[in-house]
């Protein structure tokens, strides 16, 4: 059974159970929303299982009542059915926020374990620094066969914004092992999914690699497969073989490539059935026309042959393939629009009733189904488009591209597209399609993977913020209040990607103070909030400001020693080179004297200061 025929059976599966786990919900709530069609978990039983496209030895479901039998609870069912995608960290990866005992998951507490909080539940797999180890652990997700296996992801309205990150090889660049960094970089910096878009190199060695070492969902465009030149062989004997003119695609050759990518172990198809032949018409008056490229493809395909798009001809049987597999239709919008000035017009609407019909068609045939949405969008239209195709498509869940609410700064459009995602996550987008710095001008690298996938991520969730899903916030609070405690430990640990913060703050100061480099320690604002706080406490009687940074309370005697050592600095004595702390090139603490005498944390008091300054000014001259 797939994931929707068994929660129509109310039966929860341990994907359920996880995502439960995953959004601090209950496995009632997320089975009652797959049985609904408004959450879908794409989990293709091959990659549920890590068995690199061959059959699964193994059965991974498992009904909530087996489990009840051997654990009592519902609550301490969820946790046995969490079990399959958490172990108890190890004695070295100390403690995870919100956790108290080893019986803890290594991602965050199960739901319904005395120590987990709505805070830690949503913390779960958020962090790069949680990433990398959920990532990097050969232990954990380990395949039957591959290096991974899923890890079971919601998506839907009701739960926390997904973000997707696309990546591909093309006929003029990449390759495999590139294509497996950019997956890195992918999941490291926040991707709930991915997809592997390629059209050029050898695509099913890509394709597989992919999906073996992929702990998230992975989804393809079958189609470009079906046409794409494709190299094959091993060592020197490579030779290109396939590739095909649109025109001569048969009905064969697509039935064959869907089943083939489903038992590789493909999570989601994105499926461009929703565009007619009786649509084409209504394209004549756009600027940018077609710009999804199986909508172009599909359109050169019925011009030619005067008929119905195969791929709505052929949705029965391509359904009753998915459904063997369990593969999750993501129903491409093969009209959406390319620019501002074609947004919200006759063809996307007429495609988008279209969808709606084929969502209907593929939850009668046992398939889980998301729709996708535009991509270029003015930001006063977003909200109408969001509920607009809520409305018609019955609240399947909704993957939008952005959408871009400019179009006049290539280059930087993973920003002007996530201020669009932000506005659609706000409004009820379940999934983000990520946009890259190359999006228009060139191929993504793996920093633009990274790039993207941290705009996108702010804007999910900000999204989330504002939508008030379940401990979102509560995140954000934590932080600022380890902020205003100037607790800089458990800042870092809460930012999404600490190790970025940490390098940022260490640039102009490598140990940590109850002020920062931005402020120095007489004039930084939460430092000085504390005080008042103290004094208004009454809890702070004959309290006196410490006036010199070296001698702040919290440090310990080495970074005393290096405060020292950078006010020796400022005052235009530099340390001999090699000392702690100690730049060849600067002569101070990675920080030049002129510039250590300009902050107030390294002299005494403000007097002090301007007189350091006159002086190292004055011998600039």
């Amino acid at each position: 059974m797939t994931q929707l025929e068994s929660a129509r059976k109310g039966v929860i599966t341990a994907e359920m159970a996880r995502v439960a786990v995953r959004e601090n919900v209950t496995p009632e709530c997320i089975r009652d929303g797959v049985a609904r069609g408004a959450i879908v978990i794409p989990a293709n039983v091959r990659h549920l299982a890590g068995s690199a496209g061959a059959e699964p030895s193994s059965k991974l479901r498992v009904a909530s009542s087996e489990l009840k039998k051997n654990g009592g609870s519902a609550a301490h069912s969820n946790s046995l059915l969490a079990t399959r995608y958490s172990e108890p960290p190890s004695a070295t990866e100390g403690r995870r926020y919100g956790s108290s005992d080893s019986e803890v998951g290594r991602y965050g507490p199960a739901v319904g374990h005395p120590t987990a909080t709505s805070a830690s539940a949503y913390w779960v797999n958020q962090t790069v620094a949680q990433r990398r180890a959920w990532i990097d652990d050969p232990a954990h997700c380990r395949g039957e066969r591959a290096a991974k296996r899923l890890d079971p992801t919601g998506i839907g309205r009701s739960i926390t914004t997904k973000i997707n990150a696309n990546q591909g090889a093309s006929p003029v660049s990449s390759d495999t092992r590139e294509e497996l960094d950019k997956l890195r970089h992918a999941i490291l910096y926040g991707a709930d999914t991915v997809m592997d878009l390629s059209t050029g190199g050898r695509l099913d060695e890509c394709r597989q690699a992919i999906i073996d070492n992929s702990v998230v969902p992975v989804g393809t465009v079958p189609i470009y497969s079906m046409i794409a030149p494709r190299e094959q062989g091993t060592g020197n004997r490579e030779q290109r073989t396939g590739g095909k003119r649109i025109e001569e695609l048969t009905y064969d050759d697509i039935l064959r490539e869907v089943e083939h990518q489903a038992q590789q172990g493909v999570d989601y198809f994105t499926i461009h059935a929703g565009i007619l032949k009786e649509h084409l018409a209504l394209i004549r008056g756009r600027i940018t026309g077609l710009v999804s490229r199986g909508g172009s493809l599909l359109a050169k395909w019925m011009i030619h042959h005067n008929k119905q798009n195969p791929m709505y001809d052929l949705f029965d049987e391509i359904s009753a393939v998915m459904r063997k597999y369990d593969v999750t239709y993501s129903l491409g919008d093969g009209v959406r629009p390319g620019c501002l000035a074609d947004a919200s017009d006759p063809a996307q609407l007429a495609e988008l009733h279209v969808l709606a019909e084929l969502v209907q068609r593929a939850r009668e045939a046992g398939v889980q189904v998301m729709v996708e949405g535009p991509g270029h969008v003015p930001l006063n239209e977003i909200a109408w488009n969001m509920e607009h195709q809520r409305t018609v498509c019955d609240d399947a869940p909704f993957y939008v591209l952005g959408p871009l609410v400019t179009d006049v700064f290539p280059g930087y459009d993973h920003i002007t597209s996530a201020i669009g995602a932000t506005e659609a996550a706000r409004a009820g987008a379940a999934m983000l399609c990520y946009v890259t710095p190359k999006e228009h001008v060139g191929l993504p690298k793996a920093d633009d993977v990274k790039a993207g996938c941290i705009a996108y991520k702010i804007a999910a969730h900000a999204g989330d913020i504002a939508r008030g899903i379940r401990a979102a916030r509560q995140w954000d609070d934590d932080l600022s209040k380890a902020r205003a405690a100037l607790n800089w430990p458990k800042h870092f640990e809460l930012a999404f990607d600490g190790e970025t913060a940490r390098a940022l703050h260490d640039e102009d100061l490598e140990v940590d103070t109850d002020f920062c480099a931005m402020c120095g320690h007489d004039w930084c604002s939460m430092r000085i909030s504390k005080e008042i706080q103290e004094w208004a406490s009454g809890k702070a009687e004959g309290y006196v400001p410490l006036k010199v940074a070296a001698k702040s309370p919290g440090l310990t005697q080495e970074q005393q020693a290096l405060l020292a050592t950078r006010a020796k600095g400022s005052v235009g004595v530099p340390p001999a080179p090699g000392s702690a702390g100690v730049s060849p090139a600067l002569g101070g603490a990675g920080v030049s004297p002129a510039k250590l005498a300009c902050h107030s944390d390294n002299v005494a008091d403000a007097e002090q200061a301007r007189r350091v300054q006159r002086e190292v000014l004055k011998g600039a001259e």
